[in-house]
């Protein structure tokens, strides 16, 4: 049995919808459902049990032996400024959810963020001297990655965490204000408007990476677990080929047939905290034997419209 956090989020729902995929519905789904609308998320993916996660909590002691833990479940909102609040979430419950892997001998499989890099002055990589969190979700993150760290010298099962990089695709609908520009374009376009980027987006260049290929990654590790193959580590998981906001406002142009982005002010809460420049270096992830080349930007866009035109 696997056992999902964050099932009914974005990565989440595309993890299980590619576990599916692969045959796989011994899941057990975990989400806070408050908001009823990400139901829609779960609807057509085959799981065997649905736990909230404060029920989860509870049946710590009482779930079947699992397999595998694939942790995505986290406060995703890299602008939230209530420290105690977002550690409560990102480290304390992890750090149980860890301790039940180890409890089960089963791989521990979790979501980091390159938000762990700051201003990316230092460079990409799963070092230390790279590694500059400023907001409290980076912070959040940069901790637990620590406390694996520490872990893994001794560790007998494979504890693997993912630094995901800029994440786009299809089930972040919810997601709002912190859904990828390639959402937020593709939701104008569907209005008849023009998509609004940001002044100067020619020089915001990011590394964007399509859910698909997150989904794959972490079945990826799954696999290496299942096979007695053990790469466990801190990895970076973008494409290693970073684009520009415009790159991305013109080719959602090109696959909808839509008007040309428009540049707005840039927001005054985001100065000091907007990463300009991201480009994951996935030398670690290679060497982990992942060889499957990454979707294009425009592959993966093009995707992802042909899944909002049936929305």
């Amino acid at each position: 049995m696997i056992l999902l956090t964050g099932a009914a989020g974005f990565i989440g729902s595309n993890i299980l919808a590619a576990l599916n995929a692969r045959g796989r519905s011994d899941v057990i789904a975990v989400d806070d459902l408050t908001d009823g609308t990400k139901c829609a998320r779960l609807t057509n993916r085959s799981f065997a049990d649905y736990l909230d996660a404060t029920e989860l909590l509870a049946s710590l002691d009482s779930l079947p032996q699992l397999s595998g833990i694939l942790h995505q479940g986290a406060c995703v909102d890299t602008t939230a400024r209530n420290g105690r609040d977002v550690m409560r979430t990102n480290f304390t419950f992890s750090k149980q959810l860890l301790a039940l892997a180890q409890r089960h001998g089963c791989p521990f499989i979790y979501a980091s963020s390159a938000a762990v890099y700051g201003d990316g002055s230092a460079g990409f990589r799963e070092e230390l001297a790279c590694e500059n969190a400023r907001t409290p979700y980076a912070f959040s993150k940069w901790a637990f990655d620590q406390y694996v760290r520490r872990m893994l010298p001794a560790a007998s099962i494979l504890m693997a965490g993912l630094r995901y990089f800029n994440v786009y695709g299809p089930g972040e609908d919810h997601k709002a204000r912190m859904a990828s520009v390639a959402w937020h374009c593709f939701q104008a376009v569907r209005r008849g408007e023009a998509p609004k980027l940001f002044a100067g987006s020619d020089s915001f260049v990011r590394d964007f990476i399509s859910v698909g290929d997150v989904a794959a990654v972490n079945l990826f590790f799954l696999n290496e677990a299942a096979a007695g193959r053990q790469p466990g580590g801190i990895y970076n998981v973008g494409t290693g080929e970073p684009r520009s906001f415009a790159d991305m406002g013109r080719i959602v142009a090109e696959v909808s047939g839509g008007l040309p982005p428009v540049a707005v002010p840039f927001p005054d809460d985001l100065r000091g905290q907007y990463q300009a420049y991201t480009c994951a270096d996935i030398s670690r992830l290679k060497q982990a034997g992942w060889s499957q080349p990454f979707a294009s930007l425009e592959e993966g866009l093009a995707t992802y419209w042909q899944t909002v035109q049936k929305g």
